[in-house]
């Protein structure tokens, strides 16, 4: 991953962090359920986003090389990515 990439999928990430945190001020002051459950559907979606772009930065670099590469190193990284998109469609 580039600087770039890394510095951006930070400032994602501590904005998640920051929402979670929101999440759990609510869930202390008794907020309203459908309010804290939108919360929460928004933090899961946001890092839904940060694993779509990890993804894509894997297939991009590192399937890439592995594929100049080949054999068990390709076939390993592969079956990796295979099991991350299995478990992100499974979230």
């Amino acid at each position: 991953m580039d600087t770039e990439t890394v510095e951006a999928q930070l400032r994602r990430l501590r904005r998640i962090e920051g929402q979670v945190r929101g999440i759990a001020g609510m869930v202390e002051s008794g907020a309203y359920c459908i309010d804290i459950l939108t919360q929460v559907s928004a933090a899961s979606r946001a890092l839904q986003a940060v694993a779509l772009g990890l993804l894509d930065d894997h297939m991009s670099h590192c399937l890439v090389e592995a594929a100049r590469h080949g054999g068990d190193l390709q076939d390993k990284r592969l079956r990796e990515a295979s099991e991350a998109i299995a478990r992100l469609v499974r979230s």
